[in-house]
């Protein structure tokens, strides 16, 4: 038994836990069953790695660029809440997790069982009409983790290796499903690239690939997949320009509000000894040059896994397409959308935290920046594909508001505000606490529903497009 934990935890620490390692092996066993030269096999692998590990450096420098202010807002009006993040999720899950004498071991354990259920459901694709393998294992372990303290919480008596499985196969049918249940959608966006979204917001991204057309003008001029702007405006069309333009308008704003003083304490590696206008500049341009280069990683990597992948949905995993990251959708579609979307979903989440200043709610929410940026922005990119402009903005903002409301109220159910953090992404303000809901009063039943209630998801798909179910994105 040692022998198979150690395996487990050499396995866990240097590829599912590593993502720019995890796709890279994806790549190289695509390339093997294509029956690629030993060298293009080696050159995919590295190719892979480097564009992942590019995409990580682009995000990287995203995140640093916005925590400052939302530390500055946090000292600015002295606020003591819970942060929505999923690396803040992860940690306070782990903690939780501790407290009552469970070790985090658990939920690897989990992320196990759930990606081999995942690998089941494809397998058994003629039957359960699940076209996709989840792919992005960093987002697989914040998962695992929270799910396992969710159930754990909820059902007591199943804190065990019984419903270590139950976890297990929930989350790996959540993985399943709702990966799915975008490739309709990022077909469409990307015009056939063959990959889907295996994130945290794939319900979200449903939603407007399903509702954002009724926004839809009906001049057929507005049923262009950019936004178009003309006369001075159309600088804008490039998107470093809008960017650092918007970002500007947007954040140079709240710069000048919190003062220089605030920007100095929170950021003071890089405002030294710089005038307070040159810094604020400096800082929205940042934000367009970690677009630029998360963009880049995203081709890199994009690339090859698709091209790779076609040995394992031809071989292995019959008819099956990886479901990536959704920064890699950042490629695709108005570019401008991406910067917009992140912008309204910002709105929306001050919105509603505003609202529960003002209700007095016992429980206050930081925003955190992956639900912030990743989520809004990939919403913004389907939303603007379907209905334009005005289906952007109104699924930003809902994105925005039910994000720190969903959030809020999962907190409290999931009694997370103790441990500082809860994950915060849509699907995790939505499906999950209705899932919880579900559990904490039908408890085991509960969960068997929610499973089951997933599975029949990919039956309803297939139903409505049998002709192409199967041959979406994938090369003819």
């Amino acid at each position: 038994m040692n022998i198979i934990t150690n395996i487990w935890n050499v396995m866990f620490n240097n590829i599912l836990s590593q993502p720019a390692i995890f796709i890279g092996l994806i790549v190289v066993v695509g390339y093997i069953l294509l029956k690629r030269k030993w060298y293009e096999v080696a050159a995919g692998f590295i190719k892979a790695v480097v564009g992942y590990q590019i995409l990580q450096l682009g995000a990287s420098s995203l995140k640093n660029t916005v925590d400052p202010l939302l530390k500055g807002i946090q000292l600015k009006w002295s606020v003591e809440a819970v942060v929505i993040d999923p690396n803040f999720g992860l940690t306070a899950a782990n903690s939780a997790l501790e407290s009552i004498g469970v070790t985090t071991s658990f939920a690897m354990i989990t992320l196990l069982i759930a990606f081999i259920w995942n690998i089941v459901l494809v397998f058994f694709r003629k039957y359960t009409k699940v076209r996709t393998l989840f792919t992005t294992g960093h987002i697989m372990v914040k998962q695992s983790t929270v799910a396992t303290w969710i159930i754990f919480l909820l059902i007591p008596e199943l804190r065990n290796m019984v419903g270590i499985i139950l976890i297990g196969l929930l989350c790996g049918t959540y993985w399943s499903v709702f990966s799915n249940l975008t490739v309709e959608a990022t077909q469409e966006l990307t015009e056939g690239s063959g990959f889907a979204v295996g994130h945290q917001q794939m319900l979200g991204v449903w939603f407007a690939y399903r509702f954002g057309g009724l926004f839809k003008g009906k001049d057929k001029k507005e049923e262009s997949k950019e936004l178009k702007l003309g006369g001075a405006l159309k600088v804008l069309d490039d998107y470093v320009v809008s960017t650092t333009l918007i970002m500007l308008l947007f954040f140079g704003v709240i710069m000048v509000i919190l003062g220089p003083e605030m920007m100095k304490e929170v950021d003071a590696g890089n405002f030294g000894s710089l005038a307070f206008p040159v810094y604020i500049f400096q800082r929205c341009t940042s934000f367009a040059v970690s677009l630029v280069v998360l963009k880049t990683g995203i081709r890199m990597f994009v690339g090859e896994m698709v091209e790779s992948f076609e040995g394992i949905s031809g071989s292995i995993l019959k008819g099956s397409l990886p479901a990536v990251d959704c920064a890699a959708t950042y490629s695709f579609g108005d570019p401008n959308a991406v910067t917009l979307g992140f912008l309204f979903g910002a709105v929306g989440q001050i919105i509603a935290i505003a609202g529960l200043l003002i209700f007095k709610s016992p429980l206050m929410i930081i925003p955190g920046f992956v639900p912030l940026f990743y989520d809004n922005a990939t919403i913004g990119l389907y939303a603007n594909m379907k209905g334009g402009f005005k289906a952007l903005v109104a699924c930003c903002l809902g994105s925005g508001l039910i994000q720190i409301l969903g959030s809020a109220a999962a907190i409290m159910l999931f009694q997370m505000g103790p441990f500082g953090g809860y994950v915060g992404n849509l699907d995790w303000a939505t499906l999950w606490p209705a899932m919880g809901a579900l559990m904490k009063y039908l408890t085991v039943p509960g969960a068997v529903i929610c499973i089951i209630g997933m599975l029949v998801i990919p039956q309803i798909q297939y139903r409505k497009n049998k002709k192409d179910y199967f041959t979406l994105g994938m090369e003819e």
